[in-house]
């Protein structure tokens, strides 16, 4: 098999398939929470706080000289991380839960009971023979 068919049988498997579409889905999910994040929570933040804006809070290490830039620790844009991570892990937490909760009000399907395995025909003609005998 050359290598081009293998990578379409890969490619082409549904559950590669399903992990793209969720990775691209993530990707714009993680673009939207940020945008919530940077847009609507953090400047009502800000405005409770005293109107700190947290993305430019920052520890300066070396000032900036000679045109080299300087150098910070930017922990106001690490807070703002944590908190796209607290809300995207939030959501998650919450899809995953309504989805359990669905499944388990799923009527389960009844396993089927084993068929009896079928008795051989010489098998059964001895029990029938037997049985006659027993008269």
């Amino acid at each position: 098999m050359s290598f081009i068919s293998e990578f379409k049988e890969f490619a082409m498997r549904g559950n590669v398939i399903d992990m793209a579409v969720g990775v691209v889905i993530g990707g714009a999910f993680g673009k939207i929470v940020s945008s919530l994040v940077g847009d609507i929570i953090m400047p009502v933040v800000g405005v409770v706080t005293g109107g700190v804006n947290f993305t430019d809070l920052k520890l300066t290490l070396k000032e900036a000289a000679e045109g080299a830039p300087a150098v910070t620790i930017n922990y106001g844009s690490f807070i703002q991380t944590m908190v796209d991570f607290l809300i995207i892990a939030f959501c998650i937490f919450c899809v995953i839960k309504a989805l359990n909760t669905l499944k388990n009000k799923l009527p389960k399907e009844e396993e089927a009971a084993p068929a009896e395995p079928e008795i051989p025909a010489d098998i059964a003609l001895l029990t029938e023979i037997r049985d006659l005998l027993k008269k």
